[in-house]
């Protein structure tokens, strides 16, 4: 039995946590393997929006066990607020569960940290959600991090305060940065009695262990792989490694244990914070395409930067993570266009690049773009991809001959129920 991987290729946002949703019920385990409270997946139905951020999004799914791996951050005060937000649905999560020892724990310093740091860059900030992220991911490669099995040690106070003393070291170095950290230290604490109340286990054995028991498992990814910390536009990326390798070291299964790898993608493309953005449209055309998609960050609330679909990033990512299937989201927010344009390759200095270059941060990139027939049509009502609109056809095949590989879900609408199934 393979472990399938489900991912973003865009700079995240790209609507995983719906598609996961909608698997669910073809899988007996749900695994969140980076990352942590930066992410936002959204799921509706039954008319009630939720959004998760370190949960996986197999929660609402009788019989499927949740598990948050090794490799994801956790905000325990974020955490409790999660599980609070299901108190009224009767879910049972602790029989839903599970949680790694060795996911590391995002402590009240490791905020104060990450906002000083933004702070201080001024103009060049990279547009941190200030979480908490990326000082714990530091901590976690300095080998001084907090991990979930430490909350179980006789030990755990006197080693929370030793890494408390070192951040407080760190902040001195931001003398305009003013902080109380006692205004947040008793929710924390109250925070871990809550955790301590969960099943924490040692993932790695529990996930192969799965696997050999014929179990079938998604691996949830979070952000997008062009926030990826070694392959997305850095250094405007995130602290993880949000592709199909992140699964291994996330989750701690082996290569040969990934199986099918399935790619998120919208039907145009978004960016939320700072950073290059190639088909980025700064014009009443995004400004469109912000109003009809919604388009504000589901963990922060910013207005999420709005741009026609990109075919050498899209390209690129596929590369990276192997993927073999997409899905394509968000096509009915391109319902109100009389005409699309897809970015077919990039002009930089005079030279056409058909791939993702390795830094264009400090390039001049001008897309060059293929117009496509729009549909015009309203399409969050159909329930067959087969009763879709031809010019809706038309550019799914399109997409799929440029990127060569299928397009398998076209997404109609944020409801569980508004996914089109396009398997050939």
């Amino acid at each position: 039995m393979k472990l399938d991987v489900l991912l973003g290729l865009q700079w995240g946002d790209e609507g995983k946590g719906k598609i996961v949703d909608v698997l669910t019920p073809k899988y007996d385990i749900i695994a969140r393997f980076q990352g942590g409270p930066n992410a936002g997946h959204t799921l509706e139905f039954e008319g009630i929006k939720h959004v998760l951020h370190t949960i996986p999004s197999g929660i609402f799914r009788d019989g499927v066990m949740n598990l948050v791996g090794n490799g994801v951050v956790i905000d325990p005060v974020i955490f409790q607020a999660e599980l609070d937000k299901l108190e009224p649905f009767n879910i049972d999560y602790k029989a839903r569960l599970v949680i790694s020892k060795k996911a590391h724990l995002i402590l009240p310093s490791h905020r104060l940290l990450d906002a000083a740091s933004e702070a201080s860059k001024g103009k060049d900030k990279i547009g941190s959600t200030l979480k908490g992220i990326g000082p714990t991911y530091m901590d976690k490669t300095g080998r001084n991090g907090l991990r979930v099995g430490d909350i179980y040690s006789p030990n755990f106070k006197a080693k929370y305060n030793a890494l408390v003393e070192k951040h407080k070291s760190m902040l001195e170095r931001y003398p305009d940065f003013k902080y109380d950290l006692s205004e947040t230290e008793g929710a924390w604490m109250d925070s871990i009695e809550r955790l301590r109340e969960l099943t924490a286990v040692d993932s790695e054995h529990y996930i192969n262990e799965a696997i050999k028991a014929g179990k079938s498992i998604l691996a949830e990814g979070a952000q997008g792989t062009m926030l990826d910390i070694d392959f997305g536009t850095y250094p405007f990326v995130t602290s993880s490694n949000t592709v199909t390798a992140g699964t291994c070291t996330g989750l701690g299964v082996a290569p040969t244990r990934i199986g099918n790898v399935i790619g998120i993608f919208k039907a145009y493309c978004t960016r939320v914070g700072s950073g290059p953005f190639p088909t980025e449209l700064e014009d009443a055309v995004g400004e469109k395409i912000r109003k009809e998609g919604f388009e504000f960050g589901a963990t922060t609330g910013r207005p999420r930067r709005c741009g026609w679909v990109d075919i050498p990033a899209l390209k690129y990512a596929i590369m990276i993570n192997g993927a073999s299937e997409l899905s394509m989201m968000k096509a009915d927010v391109l319902d109100n266009f009389e005409s699309i344009r897809v970015c077919t390759h990039y002009m930089i200095d005079g030279e056409r690049y058909d791939h993702f270059p390795y830094d264009v941060t400090d390039m001049e990139v001008t897309p060059v773009y293929e117009d496509i027939k729009g549909w015009n049509c309203d399409t969050t009502k159909l329930t067959s991809f087969d009763d879709a609109p031809v010019e809706l056809k038309s550019y799914v095949s399109y997409l799929e001959q440029k990127l060569e590989v299928p397009i398998t879900i076209v997404s109609v609408g944020p409801d569980r129920t508004q996914t089109l199934d396009n398997k050939h």
